[in-house]
Parts: structure tokens; sequence; C-alpha cells
């Protein structure tokens, strides 16, 4: 081999070498700006996480202060603080949801249970200070008592116009429906309109509440469908079993429940605890004054998380919770009234 052959081989062999080191610059380069870039998406998603602790704990804690101001006050006072209790604690459930991207779960567990005692100690000082009378049975006859339990048509028609007798006092005044069986139960946008609505101890009932309620409590449900208007803030549901919910929502979470099916619109995750045999679909029912019940409201019509449902029973990640499913298509319900 000449001289010339060796410098071309020397010289083709240095430039190898040269765009293998260039390669390997560029590639750590490139490594470096991932690790930079992942850092600085950390930092921000750390930033934001931040800036929502702070911000929801300072709210937590005025709520917190209006509710500690109802102690003692006359009842005018207390009616305008749990208002005013009540607004910012539906301000600050969207604020939560707005936040959940970037949230992690055990940050998003924690500020859902925060809510929730706080809508918990909102309820229990609405009931100190208008407590809520007992359901009670007028004294029937002997007569009476031969008679079948059928619902007598004035009955029904109290039933159907929302107004039951609680100890001399319309129940729609106290926005509630207590330790019924076999009734058709109504209340209108006028009854439940920004209001806590509480449904309790009902059996193989039929309600249907129009309007758009502020938050919804359901207990010791049986056999029953229940249709609720949207609710602009929470919907927990406690001891139900073998009844169809159909509701919209920013937040559902539900406990203790069984073989029960539940057409929902929610802004947020669902969520159930201590439940088996629960199944979801769309909300589909609909009412002339539908679409501006959700305008009241003020929950995105357009946003709707059904079948997101996060099981606080089942932590195996990527494997579904068997205690609920989904309602195939073909066996969702459509229509629900003649």
């Amino acid at each position: 081999m000449d001289a010339t052959q060796t410098g071309f081989a020397g010289e083709s062999g240095a430039v190898k070498i040269q765009e293998r080191l260039q390669k390997r610059h560029q590639a750590r380069a490139e490594d470096a700006e991932r690790r930079k870039e992942a850092k600085d998406s950390k930092s921000v998603v750390e930033e934001k996480g931040e800036y929502f602790s702070s911000s929801f704990n300072a709210e937590r804690a005025s709520i917190e202060e209006v509710l500690s101001g109802c102690s003692g006050a006359d009842r005018a006072a207390v009616t305008q603080r749990l208002e005013e209790a009540t607004a910012k604690t539906v301000q600050l459930q969207k604020f939560l949801n707005d936040s959940m991207l970037f949230l992690t779960q055990y940050e998003l567990r924690q500020a859902q249970a925060a809510l929730l005692k706080l809508q918990s100690s909102i309820a229990e000082a609405r009931e100190q200070a208008v407590p809520r009378k007992k359901f009670a049975f007028r004294a029937r006859t002997k007569a009476t008592d031969k008679v079948s339990e059928t619902p007598s048509p004035a009955a029904d028609a109290r039933a159907d116009s929302g107004v039951a007798k609680v100890d001399g006092a319309a129940e729609s005044e106290q926005c509630s429906f207590s330790h019924m069986d076999n009734a058709s139960l109504t209340k209108t946008a006028a009854d439940v309109q920004k209001r806590d609505v509480l449904l309790s101890h009902l059996t193989n009932c039929k309600v249907r509440l129009f309007g758009s309620p502020s938050t919804l409590h359901l207990k010791h449900i049986d056999g029953c469908e229940i249709l609720c208007g949207p609710v602009s803030s929470s919907v927990f549901v406690d001891h139900c079993r073998n009844s169809t919910l159909a509701v919209p929502c920013q937040q559902l979470r539900t406990h203790n429940t069984t073989d029960t099916r539940v057409y929902l619109q929610v802004t947020s995750r669902a969520i159930i605890e201590d439940c088996h045999g629960v199944s979801f679909a769309p909300f589909s029912w609909s009412y002339p004054t539908l679409e501006e019940d959700f305008e009241v409201s003020g929950l995105d019509r357009d946003r709707n998380n059904w079948s997101q449902v996060d099981d606080f029973n089942w932590l195996a990640a990527g494997t579904h919770s068997p205690n609920w499913t989904v309602i195939p298509e073909a066996d969702r319900k459509t229509t629900w009234d003649p």
C-alpha cells in the first residue's frame, strides 16, 4: 500500500471517530435536555401542588371560621353564616375539580375527605339551628287498622305534590322525605333550589326532584327509583340497595351500597367505598326545565366522567375493581316516565 492510500485510510478512520464522538455528544446533550425538562415539569407540578395545598387549606380554615361563628348566634345570623359557608364550600369543590389533573391520589383523597368533613359540619350546624322534626304517623283507629296498607288516593295526592305531614308541619319545608314506603314523591325546583336535600329510610318509592339542589344525601334507601336534577356540589349515598339513581353532580361518594344502578353525570371522578354490585351508565333522565337547571347549578354540561370510578377498597393498579361495572348499552334505561 502506497503512502497516498495509507494517508486516506488514516483520514477516513479519523472522520469516523469524529462522527462517533459527535453522535455521543449529541446523545448526551439530548439526554441532559430530557432530564432538565423532566425536572422542570416535576418542579411545575410540585409548585402547583404547593399552591393548591396552601390555597385549599386557607379557604378551608376560612369556612371553619364562618361555622365557628354559628355557636351562640341567633337563628338569622346562623342562617346567613350557613349560606356563606355553603357557597364557599361549593367554590372549594370546584377548585378541587379543576386541580385534579396534577394532584396525587393521596392529595386528592385528603382534599375530598376535608370537603366531606366541611359538608357534614354544615349539615350538623343546620340541624342544630333548625332541628328536623321526627316523622310520626297519627294514631290510627281500629277500623283503619283493618284496612289494607295500600295508600289512599288522598295520601297519593299528598305524596305526588311533595307534601307529607310531619308532626303537623309540611315536610317540603324541611326539604326532605323520610320513613316512607310505596309512595310517589316529588319536589319542585322551588322546593330544592340551592338547598340541601335529604332522602332517608325510603322503601319501594319513586322520587322525582326537579331543580338544582346544593347537595343531596341518600341514606337507607331500599328498592327505590330516585331521579334528580343537577346537584351543584356533592351527592352522598349511604346504605342503598337494589335501587336505581339518576343524577348530575360535581362529586358522587357512595358507601355501603349494593345492587344499585347509577345513571350519572359527574365532573370529577365518582368514589365508591364498601360497595359491591354497583353499575354505572350516562345520565339519561330528561324533563322540560333540565337545561335551565344545569345553568343554575353551574355544572359543565359537556363534561361527564360517569365511567371514571375510584374504589377505595380496591388498590390493585391496572386491574378493574370487581365491585362496580358499566351497564351494557342494550340494558340501559332510556324511558323514565309514561
